[in-house]
């Protein structure tokens, strides 16, 4: 779902609507055990790891400054704008974006994935930016501003060679990690068959 803000409102309060528009709860899940997710048909959970939550806090600010949706198209853009701002230290944030970047190919959606790629590496995020009272008070429009997405719209302007080689790089990457987590999660599958034939 995507939500349009009002610029004046403060991070916490746009974070406010932002959790009840996506029906997250008052925290945004913050303290639940598991994420859980629906992938088409598939039913998906993963731990709700401290290094998850202490990301995805940046994260739920991310949709909320870029205006990209929580949908699947929309958390693979979130993912590929913050691989092309950086993640800086939030280990968690650079892995749970590749895997965001591979749905987006998945779902049909490369252009989206590589416009917000680019739009990442036109603009700043607030990873390198202490998550207090006084970002969360910080009026959204300024915010906006100070990360130059006002001035970078959502479909950025002509890529340079840098862009397309950092987004084959890192795409490459995300694919190879997807195919890695596959395989790993198919190898019990496989010795199990192997050893009942």
């Amino acid at each position: 779902m995507t939500t349009r803000y009002d610029a004046a409102l403060s991070l916490r309060d746009a974070r406010s609507v932002y959790f009840r528009d996506n029906a997250f709860g008052d925290d945004g899940g913050y303290a639940k055990k598991w994420v859980k997710l629906q992938l088409g048909p598939l039913p998906f959970a993963f731990p709700n790891s401290p290094a998850r939550v202490r990301a995805v806090k940046y994260h739920d600010l991310h949709h909320i400054v870029t205006g990209y949706a929580t949908d699947l198209v929309g958390e693979a853009e979130i993912g590929a704008w913050e691989i092309g701002s950086g993640c800086a230290g939030f280990v968690a944030a650079w892995i749970l974006n590749l895997y965001a970047m591979v749905l987006g190919f998945l779902a049909g959606a490369p252009g989206a994935v590589w416009r917000a790629f680019v739009r990442g590496r036109r603009t700043r995020n607030l990873y390198r930016t202490a998550y207090d009272d006084a970002l969360l008070e910080a009026p959204l429009g300024a915010v906006r501003a100070r990360l130059g997405l006002d001035a970078v719209p959502a479909a950025p302007p002509a890529a340079s060679a840098g862009d397309r080689a950092a987004f084959a790089l890192w795409s490459a990457l995300a694919i190879a990690l997807a195919l890695a987590t596959v395989a790993a999660l198919a190898a019990p599958l496989v010795w199990g068959v192997r050893a009942l034939v």
